[in-house]
């Protein structure tokens, strides 16, 4: 055993600079691996745990029905080809008429941790000449606090002033900054769409770090909200917090069917950003497969020209004993010891990568705004990369092992 390990490493020294060019080319690899998948994971695991945080586990809802083309197919059949002109949607409220009845019900459920009635419309804001468009919420900061962790991302934790003055407003952290509203008891005036205007005075402010919702998040008290919206005792979204969210699925058809209410997971309202994320994983790992493949060619390439070089080395070895798993193992191992130190040489490259750019203090901002890169500083990368240089490595190396020992040494000694 230990005499095959000795030739093994003895042919790697006499190609030194080969095998280093083969051991950097795994390292390279190993350590783009770890930085990419550490810095594409931390991205979207922060982007979901926002999301997840921020909005509704499950949101229950009135859900518009403006297809005309589902009525018509409906009455003459699925195979129904429609094009209908001058449509005119339902004229029916968009409220939940026994939402105080549907909070009592599942406010009691293991499975839920709480759920919080909104009242939602579009509004305009206005700061003395600035008027910005925002997505006002009326919350009941007691409920609403059950079902989401709004405190999370209000600025001075204020979210109960709401309630002892229903004049008060949270505005998002970016709509504040274009209306040009820096601190809080400034006044400013919120339009709704039935054209009813109302002042009210700035109580604190919202920061999720995602920059649609702080662009435009307007929250007030659901009372003044249905004040100044006309509509009494009405809302029109239900949010609830579930305590595992991977049975939002599960637990949204359920209670789209007990209820009648159209129902939405957390996945579903996602679904396009999950997709894309997915799309970018493939996108990485195609990336880092590919510098992998490149590396094994090199290992390949090595190997073979040693085989190529050393038949004679190899024909006395056979004439004195070896068998062909011992041909076999002797030049397997070069590609496994190329994969073992390629591999710490490229964790050590990706660890030390990794603290460079979480020192790294820039505004990010686009889909989601934070300060500095955001990592997924997970071991489990290490592992993979781990597993992913080894194999490549010892695949490499394999054939050009089975060349070598299929070697004739009778042959080659009479080749001279």
């Amino acid at each position: 055993m230990y005499h095959v390990i000795f030739l093994s490493i003895k042919l790697m020294f006499e190609r030194k600079r080969q095998t280093f060019v083969s051991i950097m080319g795994v390292s390279i690899g190993v350590a783009a691996f770890i930085v990419m998948a550490s810095l594409m994971n931390g991205f979207q695991k922060y982007f979901i745990e926002q999301a997840i945080d921020l909005n509704a586990h499950i949101t229950l809802k009135v859900k518009p029905d403006n297809n005309p083309q589902e009525i018509v197919k409906l009455f003459f059949g699925k195979d129904t080809i429609a094009k209908v002109y001058g449509y005119k949607p339902k004229e029916e409220k968009d409220k939940i008429t026994d939402y105080k009845h549907i909070i009592e019900k599942y406010s009691s459920d293991s499975n839920i941790l709480g759920v919080a009635p909104h009242l939602t419309s579009q509004v305009i804001v206005r700061y003395g000449t600035i008027e910005k468009a925002g997505s006002l919420i009326g919350i009941d900061p007691i409920l609403e606090r059950k079902a989401s962790v709004i405190d999370k991302f209000i600025t001075n934790k204020r979210s109960d002033d709401l309630l002892s003055d229903r004049n008060g407003v949270i505005l998002g952290k970016l709509l504040a900054k274009d209306l040009g509203v820096n601190e809080i008891r400034k006044k400013v005036i919120l339009t709704t769409p039935n054209g009813n205007r109302q002042i009210f005075k700035v109580v604190d402010f919202f920061e999720s770090g995602i920059t649609s919702l702080d662009q435009t998040r307007v929250y007030i008290n659901l009372r003044t909200a249905q004040a100044i919206l006309e509509k009494p005792n009405e809302v029109n979204e239900l949010i609830f917090k579930i305590k595992d969210v991977n049975m939002a699925e599960r637990l949204a058809k359920k209670i789209h069917i007990e209820t009648g209410y159209y129902t939405e997971s957390w996945q579903y309202a996602y679904k396009n950003f999950l997709q894309l994320f997915k799309i970018q994983n493939y996108i990485t790992y195609m990336i880092v497969f590919a510098i992998l493949v490149v590396s094994a060619f090199g290992i390949f390439n090595i190997i073979m020209m040693t085989v190529m070089e050393k038949k004679k080395d190899i024909a006395i070895l056979k004439a004195v004993g070896y068998e062909e798993k011992d041909i076999i193992k002797i030049f397997v191992y070069q590609g496994f010891i190329v994969g073992l130190f390629g591999y710490f040489i490229g964790s050590v490259l990706g660890y030390s990568i990794q603290e460079w750019l979480s020192s790294i203090k820039i505004e990010v901002e686009g889909l989601v705004r934070a300060k500095g890169f955001i990592l997924d500083r997970s071991v489990v990368y290490f592992i993979y990369g781990f597993f992913f240089s080894l194999t490549f490595s010892v695949l490499a190396s394999f054939y050009p092992s089975y060349k070598a020992s299929k070697l004739n040494p009778v042959d080659i000694f009479r080749s001279g």
